[in-house]
């Protein structure tokens, strides 16, 4: 859906016109551009519905036939004190899914009543809202029906939305760099390609630096190597700097898992749903969409971003359940489960970026274990953490953000669970228990003392309906989330 901003209301025959209104009933337009019938028809239709004006409500009306255009939609914008900024967003996403159920072509926004934030944030919920993954397919019969096109927005000062909208489209486009390489075809999207993506953020003053297998076995990177030697696909380790904060400054560290297609490995998944396991790079496409979404921003901090790149798949040459590998760290790792293979990827993507970039702080992103699903459904993403100052920031923004985390616990007792009796640890902890533990506690074996979280996004990268502010189907979770979590606490600090 194309947005677009402009001073004069300009309605046109098949168009939709969208109204704001308050919980008090009070109706914003545009200047006196909204005839008094039309504003009386409104608050008639709003009586004899019971429509309370609260945020996401919509209010769908037929328009006058004297009148030009065919619609009226009136979205409810509750009370004025006490909308949030995720609030104001999901008003715009409800509104996209009204403007995207009807059979206009294109529509006419007026929200005189409100503040050029509060605009853009609507704007940007819209935005959000409306994405969607339709390039393969080749005719409009099979083609998903989105007749909607355009929606102008009608506001007296367009200088002032416009630069109060810019920083909120350069996040929401990160948030589509995610949605994209997350919803990609696992012939098409594998490390190499990953890479390729991740290149062209060099236009935007992004560092990228590529490490081939070569390179990852000098390195020592045995534990990633062990999950793609299986694949014709060589692994990757894909470095992504932005620099934008003082010299010499250390950096934030996001690292993700970018296992581009997981099939189990030796310890193959069953074939049902298998097909999903596209987005199992979706902590890595996260790491990308942010970075992404800070060079466009030009956001002023030092920020390094590291995905881990492999594809796991059953040959010949796969590792089996019982190798021990030697890992970065020197560490020992017994691989007791190859469907267990994100860890091992992230184990020597944390230690290396530990190692090399001694960062503030790291937080990785990895759709690890389907045991977080189990525990928190589709509402929080799992946070694990050695630091409380970052773990409360993490959960506070995600409740300002929508992007909501909640925190699990750590522990010496969970930690035992996962000692081998052939190498340092092992790769799973005991069947059918703590299994988000378990996996967080291998990862925090690499992370030294560096202050250190773990999303595990497994029930959030991907929405199997619709949400507030995405479709169903990948959702770019924790871009946002990231983005304002240093914005608020480490920009320009």
């Amino acid at each position: 859906m194309e947005l677009r901003f402009q001073p004069e209301f300009k309605p046109t025959e098949n168009s939709v016109i969208v109204v704001g209104m308050f919980a008090d009933g009070t109706v914003h337009t545009h200047g006196n551009d909204l005839s008094q019938e039309v504003i009386i028809l409104i608050a008639k239709a709003a009586k004899a519905k019971d429509f309370k004006a609260k945020p996401k409500d919509v209010m769908d009306m037929i328009a006058p036939v004297d009148i030009a255009y065919n619609r009226i939609i009136v979205i409810g914008l509750g009370e004025k004190e006490k909308l949030t900024d995720y609030e104001l967003q999901t008003i715009g996403g409800a509104l996209a899914s009204a403007l995207l159920s009807g059979k206009e072509t294109n529509g006419f926004a007026l929200f005189s009543g409100l503040n050029s934030r509060h605009v853009a944030l609507i704007a940007t919920g819209v935005r959000l809202r409306s994405w969607s993954f339709d390039k393969y397919f080749t005719t409009e019969k099979t083609k998903p029906k989105r007749v909607f096109k355009t929606l102008i927005i009608a506001y007296d000062n367009v200088a002032e939305l416009e630069t109060t909208y810019a920083d909120f489209a350069s996040i929401t486009d990160g948030v589509f760099l995610t949605r994209d390489v997350v919803s990609e075809l696992p012939n098409i999207l594998y490390p190499e390609t990953f890479c390729d993506r991740a290149k062209e953020l060099r236009q935007l003053g992004v560092e990228v630096e590529i490490l081939g297998e070569d390179e990852m076995q000098e390195l020592g990177m045995n534990s990633l190597l062990a999950v793609g030697q299986g694949s014709v696909r060589e692994s990757k380790l894909c470095i992504m700097r932005w620099n934008g904060g003082k010299s010499g400054d250390a950096p934030l560290a996001f690292v993700g898992k970018g296992v581009t297609f997981d099939t189990g490995g030796i310890s193959i998944k069953p074939a049902d749903r298998m097909h999903d396991m596209k987005y199992d790079m979706a902590g890595a496409g996260v790491v990308l969409g942010l970075m992404k979404a800070l060079a466009s921003r030009k956001a002023n901090v030092n920020v390094v971003g590291v995905a881990g790149l492999a594809e796991n798949m059953p040959s010949g040459n796969a590792q089996r359940p019982g190798d021990v590998w030697v890992s970065m760290s020197g560490q020992t790792i017994e691989c007791q489960n190859t469907d267990a293979e994100g860890r091992m990827v992230l184990a020597d993507a944390l230690w290396y970026t530990q190692d090399r970039f001694k960062p503030q702080f790291m937080i990785d992103l990895a759709t690890l274990t389907g045991a977080i699903v189990v525990a928190l459904g589709q509402e929080h993403a799992g946070l694990f953490s050695n630091n409380d100052e970052l773990a409360d920031r993490l959960f506070k923004i995600g409740q300002t953000s929508g992007e909501k985390v909640w925190r699990m616990p750590l522990g010496e007792a969970y930690d035992k669970a996962i000692n081998s009796t052939v190498a340092d640890m092992k790769n799973v902890g005991d069947s059918g228990t703590g299994g988000s533990i378990t996996a967080a506690q291998f990862l925090q074996r690499f992370v030294n003392d560096h202050p250190w979280a773990h999303l595990d996004i497994a029930g959030m990268a991907w929405a199997n309906k619709a949400r507030d502010l995405c479709a169903a189907g990948a959702s770019g979770f924790g871009v946002r989330l990231l983005d304002q979590l240093v914005s608020t606490y480490y920009e320009g600090k």
